[in-house]
């Protein structure tokens, strides 16, 4: 109602947007609640979703050799 063009003491539309997709993220495959996600602190929410990255390829690397063979 009462925007501000400059969001000095603010987070931007982005910064919210990236937060809710990492939500999301875990939420969709991590199975975790949008409150055990909000709660998360920034670096451990990180953390999950790095490693979260890291074992999707795992994943990935393991079926693709098991295509191959």
């Amino acid at each position: 109602m009462y925007r501000l063009r400059y969001n000095f003491f603010g987070l931007n539309d982005e910064y919210i947007e990236s937060v809710y997709e990492e939500f999301f993220i875990l939420k969709y495959h991590g199975g975790w609640s949008f409150i055990e996600a909000y709660n998360l602190p920034v670096t451990i929410r990180r953390w999950f979703l790095h490693r979260l990255v890291e074992e999707k390829q795992l994943e990935n690397e393991a079926r693709e050799s098991k295509n191959l063979t």
